[in-house]
């Protein structure tokens, strides 16, 4: 199928990068249908809605930078998307990127949970207290790194 996307312009994705939020995503509930591309830059990705050239979002997954990340679900939510086994899902948060200087934050509040088998996503919210809307990507790599290596 043809998507027509605002990184690339029209581009040709298979079905296995759509991915259906039934109940969208916040502050976007009428866009349900997207597709999952990779970015230029690893380990970015686009979600691009296929109904909407101009709504797209940079995802990462967050235990790149941060492996203590838990997400806590109710199950009967998992359910609404198949996923029975919380093993078989794939973790997105959306990152914002401001144009000018600043900082790249992602969303661990508000993490993507998609079900890889089915490709039925959705968005969670998370009530852990550690969890923010903005987390300092770069902060939190530069933290990790100092505490897995030591101080030299």
């Amino acid at each position: 199928m043809k998507v027509a996307t605002k990184a690339y312009g029209l581009i040709e994705v298979d079905a296995c990068q759509e991915i259906t939020f039934s109940r969208g995503l916040l502050g976007f509930a009428p866009y349900k249908q997207y597709v999952l591309l990779d970015a230029e830059r690893q380990p970015f990705y686009w979600l691009q809605s296929v109904d909407a050239e101009n709504i797209a979002f940079i995802v990462i997954n967050p235990f790149l930078f941060r492996p203590d990340y838990e997400v806590n679900i109710d199950n009967e939510e998992l359910l609404e998307i198949g996923l029975s086994d919380p093993s078989k899902a794939l973790i997105l948060s959306i990152l914002t990127i401001p144009l000018e200087e600043g900082l790249m934050t992602a969303n661990l509040q508000g993490p993507l949970v998609i079900n890889r088998e089915t490709r039925l996503g959705m968005q969670a919210v998370l009530s852990d207290p550690r969890w923010k809307i903005k987390h300092d990507v770069m902060a939190e790599l530069r933290s990790w790194r100092k505490e897995r290596d030591g101080p030299c």
